[in-house]
């Protein structure tokens, strides 16, 4: 048995809460052929799409009555982990009672440290929710402590930071579940970013890649493997171009000097990329990125890229 850490992106998810139950059920399916094997489970998810879904609403709720509040990102980040985790356990329950297979799955609303030096902090370049008028976003700007950017011309919009991750507040739970053989859903989207203020975690408006964060729950928790899961079966150079290649692997060296040749889109492959790497890095042990579909071959190291 092995203990391995699996990060799915949007393509597990959808991008509505109707669509996501529809989803996650086909999802539940290729990882629990992974748990059938007899390996112990966490899984990190990304919430993109739920997010922003849920602060535009929130902001959208206080432009109509200004006495509906402004709820900051790391309580949407927290609503999201809440409910993409109740249809990820309730799909996973569903194909585990099918198989006959008796095993407990549970989500940890997790948060996740971040340094508050972070340079990424000094300039904010996130975009999230709504569009504004220059003179409305500095009214909200100045009310409510937030950095604006115009965004290629189609107004003004509130920007965060996306800091790198430290430290997982509940590795020590994620430790005595995985110990205990549940399923773990854990550090949804990245985690809820806080910072460390004397005794107290603070939450902060920023958001944590989930790769990242998911690679940083990897190396906590001793895993023997780290998957990504995207929507291709394996990393290409030269992406959609007529000398496009698959890589079946790629060494650190390699990673490095493709990076330096802009092979990987930043927002795309670049992160899923950098956060392989940097579990190579700390631990010394190979990771893979690969499709949904092919989870089970790249368990094996029959599909997907590796990176060592």
């Amino acid at each position: 048995m092995s203990k391995i850490v699996i990060a799915i992106g949007g393509n597990a998810l959808g991008n509505s809460p109707s669509e996501q139950k529809q989803i996650v059920k086909n999802t539940a399916k290729y990882l629990v052929d992974i748990i059938e094997e007899g390996h112990s489970l966490t899984i990190v998810h990304g919430n993109g799409p739920q997010v922003g879904m849920i602060n535009l609403g929130f902001s959208l709720a206080n432009e109509v009555n200004k006495n509906s509040p402004i709820v900051d990102f790391p309580e949407c980040g927290s609503m999201s982990q809440g409910y993409i985790g109740y249809h990820l356990q309730n799909a996973l329950n569903f194909e585990l009672s099918k198989r006959s297979i008796n095993k407990n799955v549970a989500t940890i609303i997790t948060q996740t440290v971040v340094d508050k030096n972070d340079i990424a902090f000094q300039n904010p370049s996130k975009p999230i929710g709504s569009f504004y008028k220059e003179e409305d976003a500095k009214k909200l700007a100045s009310e409510n402590k937030w950095s604006i950017k115009e965004d290629a011309g189609r107004g003004w919009r509130r920007v965060i930071a996306s800091p790198k991750p430290i430290d997982i507040v509940e590795k020590e739970v994620i430790k005595k579940m995985m110990e205990s053989n549940f399923v773990t859903i854990t550090a949804g989207g990245g985690g809820i970013p806080v910072i460390k203020e004397k005794d107290e975690y603070v939450g902060v408006a920023a958001v944590i890649d989930k790769d990242f964060a998911a690679a940083k729950v990897a190396e906590i928790i001793k895993a023997d493997k780290f998957i990504i899961l995207t929507a291709v079966n394996k990393v290409m150079i030269n992406y959609k171009k007529e000398n496009q290649i698959s890589l079946d692997e790629i060494s650190l060296l390699d990673c490095k000097k493709y990076i330096d040749e802009n092979q990987f889109a930043p927002g795309s492959m670049l992160p899923k990329i950098q956060a392989a790497m940097s579990f190579v890095e700390k631990t010394k042990i190979e990771s893979y990125i690969g499709s949904l579909e092919e989870a089970k071959n790249v368990i094996h190291g029959k599909g997907g890229t590796k990176i060592f």
